[in-house]
């Protein structure tokens, strides 16, 4: 049984509340940061200290560990801060805004000794334990081909947050970013990309549509797609039932091909021959078990672990800053029409 920690959330938008009602649960809600006056409010409710800002919270309270659920630009100043106070951090996804802030963070966790964490919580889910290691353990033979998509559609109304529609948003940074880090978790690294966009919808000033090529380093190769105007159910919201903000469809998002059978995600249902391998024969498939357990609950409790030492983070910050370099270079591709190199350090 844990210590009740003293976790404090910074940042009470959608995803800062969740982190907020879990960390409750838990018994370890100490303080919630938020410049919004009304935030107070929630604190009173959840029994928590209010702060308006970060360097209030690092300068009163006495804490064990931070949540980071704000705005991607301001995560590595936050993230530093935190390090420097010795502080275990979980850092929503993305880990920070570019890959060279994500690198700083890196840099800094390491030579501090400081755990820090990455919220791409979809790695916690049970159901991915399982499709990783049906891959590692050669159910589908040699990776060799891989297809992703995102397609929903996002109502008028989610863009009265203006940010949402502005440069630092769209649908690759904001909802694709997990898909390419399943895919990185599941498949490989992932060393080149080919991309285009298109606002021809919205004509916000970011995407509403994007389509991807990927090389991984093992040799397999993918496809991607990405849209926020499509009335369909192929995206992991739909498809995961992991959120029950969304309506479920048993359809597959993903799907892993090999040299032995193919796997669709997060359906877990696995295609093979069960004689010869051709496409003369029969093919059969099978739905992969799983207990099911919530993600983000699972990850709450992972981070617990790590403060108290006894694990190590799942997502550490240079597998963010990785899946972070990834979605750069998309983005970079997407922009000037060019074919990008993944590079963590620097994208030129």
């Amino acid at each position: 049984m844990s210590p009740p920690w003293r976790i404090a959330v910074v940042g009470a938008g959608l995803i800062g509340r969740r982190h907020v009602a879990l960390a409750r649960s838990f018994g370890w809600l100490a303080a919630i940061v938020d410049p919004n006056e009304a935030t107070a409010e929630l604190a009173e409710q959840t029994g928590a200290a209010w702060y308006s800002g970060l360097d209030g919270l690092l300068n009163d309270a006495r804490l064990d560990g931070v949540i980071l659920a704000t705005p991607n630009r301001l995560h590595a100043d936050q993230a530093l801060a935190c390090i420097g106070h010795g502080l275990p951090v979980l850092i929503e996804k993305p880990i920070t805004d570019t890959v060279e802030n994500a690198a700083a963070v890196v840099a800094a966790a390491s030579t501090a000794g400081v755990p820090v964490l990455v919220g791409h919580h979809r790695r916690l889910n049970p159901l991915i334990g399982v499709a990783r290691h049906a891959i590692n353990d050669g159910r589908i033979g040699r990776p060799t081909i891989v297809n992703a998509q995102f397609w929903l559609y996002k109502p008028d109304a989610y863009f009265r947050e203006s940010w949402r529609s502005q440069q630092g948003a769209g649908p690759v940074f904001i909802n694709l970013i997990h898909d390419i880090d399943l895919l990185r978790h599941l498949v490989g690294e992932i060393v080149e990309v080919d991309a285009w966009q298109s606002n021809a919808v919205r004509g916000f000033d970011v995407e509403d549509t994007a389509a991807i090529l990927l090389r991984f380093a093992n040799g397999a190769l993918g496809t991607v797609t990405v849209s926020d105007t499509v009335v369909a159910p192929w995206s992991w919201e739909f498809a995961s039932g992991e959120n029950p903000a969304y309506p479920h469809t048993d359809v597959p998002s993903i799907a892993i091909g090999g040299t032995h059978g193919s796997l669709s995600v997060p359906d877990l249902r696995l295609w093979s021959h069960p004689g010869e391998r051709s496409w003369w024969n029969p093919i059969e498939s099978e739905r992969l078990r799983f207990e099911p357990a919530d993600p983000l609950l699972r990850q709450m409790a992972h981070f617990g672990e790590v403060i108290g030492g006894r694990a190590n983070p799942l997502v550490p910050a240079d597998e963010g800053l990785a899946t972070l370099a990834c979605v750069e270079a998309i983005k970079r591709s997407a922009e000037t029409g060019e074919r990008r190199t993944v590079r963590t350090r620097s994208v030129s």
